[in-house]
């Protein structure tokens, strides 16, 4: 069964369209080389797709400007070419107007050249720079009210801290006290037992271990007697 006949017109789905586009131009530009090759001939082709896309093929060893200007040649019909030189001094005057106008402008807020300005056009300068010192002091008095609320606030943050602190020493201060008193109690009861001692370290000789005062008693060892009432058990 043979594939029927396509309408030749144009192809309403977008994906459907670009897949012919790039099927048949493969298509195209495979029997414009075949055609070149094959006869000698000398073919330029320009193709531009829905998208802008260009695509050309030009006959070797030739380029695709000899061959336009070959049809040109042949036809009579030459490419006008555009001179923008004189669109473009016509924009540079433009700018340079626009440039002195604002140079001139800027002179006046600056008060320079007041001289040649008439009276309205001082009195709307005037207006002019009181809007524009209002606004630059609303501004200044926004940002510093915004230094103001940060401050404050990183002072309620700080208060906090302390406030936090000062309750926990409060807890806490029993317990610190009594580890305060421990460690100053420590050395003076050390010091307290050297003291009763005429030397530091070891006695050197059998006078040293004679002068230890009395308070340190004697003491002697006593065999423990069994009891044998004990052991008959």
């Amino acid at each position: 069964m043979g594939r029927g006949k396509i309408p030749i017109k144009r192809i309403e789905n977008q994906t459907t369209r670009q897949v012919t586009f790039s099927k048949r131009r493969a298509g195209l530009l495979k029997k414009t080389h075949e055609l070149s090759v094959l006869c000698d001939a000398q073919i330029g082709l320009i193709i531009f797709s829905s998208t802008g896309k260009m695509c050309q093929y030009c006959s070797e060893p030739y380029r695709m400007e000899q061959i336009i200007e070959r049809y040109q040649k042949i036809t009579g019909n030459r490419i006008p070419e555009h001179d923008n030189r004189e669109q473009l001094y016509n924009e540079l005057t433009v700018l340079r107007k626009e440039t002195r106008r604002l140079q001139l402008s800027m002179r006046r807020y600056t008060g320079e050249d007041m001289s040649s300005i008439p009276f309205e056009e001082l009195d709307q300068l005037e207006q002019e720079l009181e809007r524009s010192v209002n606004k630059v002091r609303e501004r200044k008095n926004e940002l510093l009210q915004q230094q103001l609320d940060n401050l404050r606030r990183k002072e309620r943050i700080l208060e906090e801290e302390n406030s936090n602190m000062y309750r926990w020493i409060q807890e806490h201060r029993a317990a610190i006290e009594y580890q305060q008193v421990g460690i100053e109690a420590k050395p003076v009861e050390h010091q307290q037992v050297l003291d009763q001692f005429p030397f530091y370290g070891e006695p050197s000789s059998v006078l040293q271990l004679a002068t230890i005062p009395q308070q340190f008693h004697s003491y002697q060892l006593q065999l423990a007697q069994p009891n044998l009432e004990d052991s008959n058990v």
